[in-house]
């Protein structure tokens, strides 16, 4: 982006500086014509980009009782957007009594 800024600026006042004919006048248009196209691109690639990863590795025992919910991995509503998601070597989750739940992985809840 640094460089589609530093373009569009600075390009026209090369040509400018130096008394321009017809083809200066074109060519600086052009070129600062690329350089606005270059940024709208680069942010427009800035905003697409996708949620950071979320990743849970090795991690310890969890216990759920009396309706709870134990959790070992990861835990997000279905709609909470894009991003990868990655879940190794989780530890023990165990839940115990009516109602209660366990997951050592994903869960999309």
């Amino acid at each position: 982006m640094v460089v589609a800024v530093v373009l569009t600026v600075s390009t026209p006042f090369f040509w400018l500086l130096d008394n321009p004919d017809t083809g200066q006048l074109v060519a600086a248009s052009v070129q600062g014509a690329t350089g606005i196209a270059a940024l709208a691109w680069a942010l427009m690639q800035s905003s697409a980009t996708p949620q950071s990863e979320i990743a849970v590795v090795d991690t310890g025992k969890a216990k759920a009782t009396g309706g709870g919910r134990a959790s070992t991995g990861v835990r997000r509503p279905q709609d909470a957007g894009s991003g990868a998601i990655r879940a190794e070597r989780t530890g023990d989750a165990t839940s115990d009594g009516p109602d209660s739940s366990a997951s050592t992985g994903i869960d999309y809840s």
